[in-house]
């Protein structure tokens, strides 16, 4: 992923009510009481929480200094911290995976490599649920990506996580399959569903 890419990719946003952030160390100080205090958001993820404030810190710059890409510098990685706009409030985050896909063979040479993203994920601190914050967010993260020439998208929820799969719904995805056993949460082993955005058909 050319490096000036992933950084396009990863470009501060906004929607009537949310600010979207390119994720920094300096986000680590409003984040880290939470992600280590709020037990119901530990239900649906497999995240583990951040052994410190310096240690997520650490984390989040690292991920600034690879220009939000993987450290094989094939994916881009855009991370958002999300923030209400009337009060600053930090509400959570948003992420993305985008590679460049190849053309499938037989097209015709000279078809550009299409922008995809295998993976689109999100976590809101629970005393922000049920608002639509996560559907307005994620809404504006595709809007963003889908400028950029992304061409399809994919995100999956625990089986049960009802919540979650109506925030991609209401963002326009669409259920596409069960992935069995695709995630470990507390020690078990948990399917997932995956929904999909831009697929034909």
């Amino acid at each position: 992923m050319p490096p000036e890419t992933a950084r396009a990719l990863c470009a501060a946003l906004s929607s009537p009510r949310l600010r979207l952030e390119p994720l920094g160390e300096h986000h680590a100080p409003a984040f880290y009481p939470a992600l280590t205090q709020d037990e119901a958001l530990y239900r649906w993820i497999s995240m583990s929480r951040p052994a410190s404030e310096a240690q997520l810190a650490e984390h989040w710059r690292c991920l600034v200094h690879s220009g939000y890409r993987s450290p094989d510098g094939l994916s881009a990685w855009p991370t958002w911290a999300v923030r209400r706009a009337s009060d600053g409030q930090v509400l959570g985050r948003v992420d993305a995976e985008l590679v460049l896909e190849a053309p499938a063979q037989g097209e015709a040479s000279g078809v550009a490599a299409a922008l995809v993203a295998p993976n689109l994920g999100y976590y809101f601190f629970s005393p922000f649920w049920g608002q639509g914050y996560a559907s307005e967010a994620v809404s504006a993260v595709l809007a963003h990506l889908a400028g950029c020439g992304m061409q399809r998208c994919a995100a999956t929820v625990t089986v049960g996580n009802q919540a979650s799969a109506r925030v991609l719904l209401k963002a326009g995805f669409h259920f596409h399959r069960i992935l069995p056993g695709n995630d470990v949460i507390r020690g078990e082993a948990v399917d997932d569903e995956e929904y999909v955005w831009g697929l034909a058909g």
